[in-house]
């Protein structure tokens, strides 16, 4: 089972950025699909970008595309979340996990954009 560790969160403010960071420990096999989700406040979890282990095709919800980029380490096991030109509305607890997730989710991290 692979386990989880997300950091790099903090405040920032509106148009601001922030580099997010995913540790995996145990194997990634280039099957996978690793991506980042998060949960804003009495709201659902949601998608926020993917990217394919082996060749590194990304994809993004329409909501972030063209300030966030989703990145990965292979040697590292690690996988990024650049956010740049932050918004308000992007305040959540940001997760990383496989797609489809494994069982057991990380703590998160938690990313407040103030006005």
């Amino acid at each position: 089972q692979v386990q989880l560790v997300e950091s790099g969160g903090g405040l920032v403010q509106a148009g601001g950025s922030l580099r997010l960071s995913c540790a995996a420990s145990g194997r990634i096999l280039n099957s996978y699909v690793m991506g980042w989700f998060r949960q804003a406040p009495g709201k659902e979890r949601e998608f926020v970008a993917y990217i394919g282990w082996s060749f590194g095709i990304t994809s993004y919800a329409d909501s972030v595309k063209g300030r966030f980029t989703i990145s990965r380490d292979s040697a590292k096991n690690t996988v990024y979340l650049q956010m740049n030109n932050l918004k308000p509305e992007d305040t959540a607890v940001y997760y990383c996990n496989r797609n489809p997730p494994f069982d057991a989710w990380g703590q998160g991290t938690l990313v407040t954009v103030s006005s």
